[in-house]
């Protein structure tokens, strides 16, 4: 039963990014949409993809940190491998979030301490949503005057107060008792015991003060990334916006696909962009087109994520993770 429900939630994904784009595409000049992109800049398009490589090089360093403070030390080639199956399979599972969890597993399986993988994995996230907030609200902050519209602003709102909420529910002890005890019933007893675990493993990097410093830097810049590469990636294709609305408009966008509800954001990333940048007067042929060539982006890594996946399949199978043997104590003179 629990396979068929999740067979069932996959092809309901899937059915929506496919709606999605169907509906997107009959929304669009086809002929213009090829125009665009066959007339794009391609030492332009370079220079967009080297800068979105960056995204995917800071967040391995960013959780090969978190991993180090939860003591969990690997070689870098390890850690490497287990993030870019993650990169892989966050293109086929639901938005960037099922790459987390192909990563957890594979590392929780390899170093046989789930709990403290997993939290690393939540921290990773959490980190990037921070960053990814306080990039939209200074970007807001210098840009209001371009962007007075209610829907962006109530979006910023959102992003910022399901942040407030979160951060809360992890760190304040009082909101947690109250969180866990609506998780009482009897069917919610495996569930209790996650929020539990998660709980005490993330106060573990209260500890460690210059980690989560280090860690916000490194989310900023991680969140910079990506409206940069769409803004050289908008100018390879003709287009000349300010680089603001694509700090305010792309990490709205990036919240937006994180919800569960397509394939690798498919189709919803797409809406998004249309939607949001059409408030800063630019066609929709010319947001998909943008849109598309970030998807293509997200697709070239993610098939080098799973090329490096798939070839260290042996090197995974014959290096399993082993914990120290246990020493025996010293005879007392």
């Amino acid at each position: 039963m629990q396979i068929l429900k999740k067979i069932v939630s996959f092809l309901l994904r899937i059915s929506i990014s496919v709606a999605l784009l169907v509906f997107l595409f009959s929304r669009v000049d086809k002929g213009s949409l090829l125009s665009i992109l066959k007339n794009a800049d391609r030492s332009l398009l370079f220079v967009a993809l080297f800068i979105f490589s960056l995204n995917y090089v800071l967040s391995l360093f960013r959780w090969e940190m978190l991993l180090r403070a939860s003591r969990i030390n690997l070689p870098m080639k390890r850690v490497i491998i287990s993030f870019a199956g993650g990169v892989f399979f966050s293109i086929f599972l639901p938005s960037t979030i099922g790459g987390d969890l192909m990563r957890s597993v594979d590392l929780a399986t390899y170093t046989r301490k789930p709990r403290e993988v997993v939290a690393t994995v939540l921290m990773d996230r959490l980190s990037g949503y921070i960053g990814l907030v306080i990039l939209a609200a200074i970007s807001l902050a210098v840009g209001f005057g371009l962007v007075r519209d209610r829907s962006v602003l109530i979006s910023v709102a959102v992003l910022a107060l399901v942040l407030i909420c979160v951060l809360l529910v992890l760190f304040d002890k009082a909101l947690y008792t109250k969180v866990n005890r609506i998780v009482q019933s009897p069917n919610a007893g495996r569930m209790r015991q996650i929020l539990s675990s998660l709980h005490r493993e993330l106060h573990i990097f209260r500890r460690h003060k210059d980690i989560i410093v280090d860690n916000l830097v490194l989310s900023i810049l991680i969140q910079i990334t990506t409206p940069l590469t769409f803004f050289i990636t908008a100018k390879s294709l003709g287009l000349d916006v300010n680089i603001a609305y694509f700090m305010i408009f792309i990490p709205i966008i990036s919240a937006v696909t994180l919800l569960p509800i397509s394939i690798g954001g498919l189709g919803l990333r797409d809406a998004m962009t249309i939607y949001f940048f059409a408030k800063a007067g630019v066609s929709k042929d010319m947001s998909f087109a943008m849109s598309l060539v970030n998807f293509s982006f997200i697709l070239f890594f993610g098939v080098l994520g799973g090329l490096i996946y798939v070839l260290t399949v042996r090197h995974r199978r014959l290096q399993h993770h082993k914990p120290p043997a246990i020493q025996p104590h010293a005879k007392k003179p």
